[in-house]
């Protein structure tokens, strides 16, 4: 029997995301103000390859899942800007955390392709070790951070059980929200380079998120 390789289609969809993504990496780097609108594109550009999949996608509710974790994420990247009067930080908790929990029903009901590997149980350890560190930090947050840390575990443990990469993506979404936890509560603690180093593994994370995601579902329905 044939095995049966991602489309030319598919791969080429993720070109403008991939494009997108260094360049706001580079510019970020580089202190550039244009940094903060290619941020805008990110998700948008990553939908391209979800849209260009659509008609094969069954069930439609996992069309929906995808379309609805990027909408909430791009909300989340442009908090401060699309609600300047509002709180950024709580907002983006907020939009983030439905963006997870959607990501999550995804792989637990309609990706899994494996039991929970035990060596899941590092993203619990990994919750209680930020509580620990961060949440003396964190003041009037620590239950929004709490929970949110939750359901960001709870993204990465799920992803575990779907194609390897979903679950090496929810690795890397994991570790730059890590980074940008540090980032937000001790900023002191790093160094100024670790700005883009949240970007990069943000980027390369939702990428191989989409991407592991629309091969396990495009083969599905093939």
């Amino acid at each position: 029997m044939q095995r049966r390789t991602p489309s030319p289609t598919l791969a080429w969809s993720f070109l403008p995301f991939a494009v997108v993504s260094i360049l706001h990496v580079v510019l970020l780097a580089a202190n550039s103000p244009l940094a903060a609108p290619t941020k805008l594109l990110l998700m948008p550009m990553l939908a391209v390859p979800v849209l260009v999949s659509a008609r094969r996608l069954t069930p439609r509710s996992a069309l929906i899942l995808l379309l609805a974790a990027l909408l909430f994420s791009w909300l989340g990247d442009g908090a401060g800007a699309f609600f300047p009067a509002g709180p950024e930080l709580p907002l983006m908790l907020l939009f983030f955390g439905i963006a997870h929990v959607a990501y999550i029903v995804l792989f637990a009901r309609l990706l899994a392709v494996r039991r929970m590997p035990w060596w899941a149980l590092v993203y619990s350890a990994w919750w209680v070790a930020m509580i620990a560190v961060l949440g003396p930090h964190t003041g009037g947050l620590l239950l929004a951070v709490a929970l949110y840390g939750l359901v960001l575990g709870g993204t990465a443990a799920f992803s575990a059980r779907c194609h390897p990469l979903v679950a090496v993506g929810g690795a890397f979404f994991l570790t730059s929200d890590t980074i940008l936890a540090f980032r937000l509560f001790l900023p002191e603690s790093l160094p100024s380079w670790s700005s883009p180093a949240v970007m990069l593994t943000y980027t390369i994370g939702q990428g191989l998120i989409i991407a592991g995601a629309l091969v396990t579902l495009r083969k599905r329905s093939s």
